[in-house]
């Protein structure tokens, strides 16, 4: 099991850094879409992009349905499918019992079913041919580090907890009725004013397949502009989505679907009165099969608070919890490892990465402990993304000062500012130290 486990990780790694692996094996994107395709239309194990006629089959079998969205083209993403549905001893007779499908890009997708983490390259549902959410599967709170969110047993219990939950429907509804959400602001992806003039609802196979494409941290990206655009501010559920359960002191262990694995002194979930050694029956009222469960129920817990019931099992028998939430709580999530946060940089720094300044550079630059000092670690060089640079900006830069606020003490609080406070075509003040010198700076918002 531990060279699975192995594998599960190289293999999920490629897929979550975002599969830019095409070049390693001298094929272009859209070789790797066709030939993709050709590959899994031939084997027949998996409904290729075609989501009606999975939930057809599943209506004629009686089946629940699997539907694995992934970034498209991908070699390590090919290996993994093949690993899971020809070798894996554990994950294929669990897939035998599903109708799955693979889903490569997101044009035309049901956005008031399919709703998830857009930051996430790799997302699993398990639904009823009804349309009913079963669960969701798939996770990562970083960049790169992501072994603490994912395994291949994790995947296995979260496809046991489908079948056993599809076993006892619709007598079980209320367990899983609120793993759907609400209606979104469109549709589908291409329905998104920054999407329509640009993609199809459909891939375009007889053309340049793989530009076709709308991968899934697009649609976040148009979501966040349809709001920007509005000039009402983009609202922090939107911000600050999905929000990790480490984000309120919860660690899960990863091989489990809700198991508690640790409890930050102080936070959240020790408060709740949460224990290491936990099974998390239910959260919220919903059954969760993994991580992702859990997410989707604090993402659809208000900015402003609020207490989630919680139940727990340990050995002394079922215990009833509360997470108690105040205003701000999404606020202690990290968002910077997520690749929406460079279209944010774009609004708001004009292009520049910012990073807490170290103390040596404090020193050097005059700032006092306490003081707001955010340094510029990086600015764009190409069309909106070099808007900081034009304005004068400098790597290396100490931001003292952003539109009159000296209490922003992170990128990310400087980001929720603007964001929901400034609009497109702003132009404000930015006051930064370059060595001793102070300089002041006009910074554009940018559309």
């Amino acid at each position: 099991m531990e060279n699975v486990a192995t594998y599960w990780r190289l293999m999920v790694l490629g897929v979550l850094m975002g599969c830019q692996v095409s070049s390693l094996i001298g094929q272009t994107r859209d070789e790797l879409v066709r030939e993709d395709r050709r590959k899994v239309t031939e084997d027949g194990f998996w409904i290729y992009n075609d989501l009606p006629k999975a939930f057809e089959q599943a209506k004629a079998s009686g089946k629940p349905i699997l539907v694995v969205l992934r970034c498209i083209p991908c070699h390590e993403c090919v290996k993994l499918d093949d690993e899971l549905v020809d070798k894996d001893p554990v994950i294929r007779p669990l897939l035998d019992q599903f109708i799955c499908a693979r889903q490569v890009s997101t044009n035309g997708l049901d956005l008031s079913l399919f709703q998830y983490d857009t930051d996430q390259s790799f997302a699993v549902f398990m639904l009823n041919a009804d349309g009913t959410i079963y669960g969701r599967f798939g996770t990562r709170s970083h960049r790169t580090e992501w072994y603490g969110d994912v395994s291949l047993p994790g995947m296995a219990k979260a496809l046991q907890g489908a079948l056993d939950l599809h076993r006892g429907y619709p007598g079980n509804r209320h367990l899983v009725d609120g793993k759907r959400g609400d209606k979104p602001e469109v549709a589908s992806p291409e329905q998104y004013p920054s999407l329509k003039d640009r993609f199809t609802e459909s891939l375009d196979y007889s053309g340049d397949v793989a530009k076709s494409c709308i991968h899934c941290h697009q649609i976040g990206d148009a979501q966040r502009q349809f709001h920007w655009e509005k000039k009402a501010g983009i609202p922090e559920e939107v911000l600050f989505p999905y929000p990790h359960p480490k984000s309120i002191g919860l660690t899960l262990d990863p091989k489990e679907r809700a198991s508690v694995q640790g409890v930050h002194p102080g936070s959240v979930a020790e408060r709740a009165g949460l224990k290491v050694g936990d099974q998390i029956e239910l959260i919220g009222g919903q059954m969760p099969l993994s991580f992702a469960d859990i997410q989707w129920v604090l993402h659809r817990t208000s900015p402003r608070g609020g207490s989630i019931p919680i139940e727990v099992s340990r050995s002394s028998g079922r215990v009833n919890l509360s997470l108690v939430l105040d205003e701000g709580w999404r606020q202690e999530g990290d968002i910077s490892w997520r690749v929406s946060t460079w279209g944010l940089r774009r609004m708001v720094t004009g292009g520049m990465v910012l990073v807490e300044a170290e103390p040596e550079l404090r020193k050097a630059s005059g700032i006092s402990e306490g003081e707001m000092a955010l340094s510029v670690k990086s600015a764009g060089r190409y069309g909106a993304h070099a808007a900081a640079r034009r304005a004068g900006f400098q790597v290396g830069d100490v931001i003292v000062s952003y539109d009159g606020k000296t209490n922003l003490g992170s990128e990310q609080q400087l980001i929720h500012y603007a964001t929901t406070h400034l609009a497109p075509g702003q132009l404000i003040t930015v006051k930064v130290r370059r060595g001793q010198r102070g300089v002041s700076l006009v910074l554009p918002i940018q559309p």
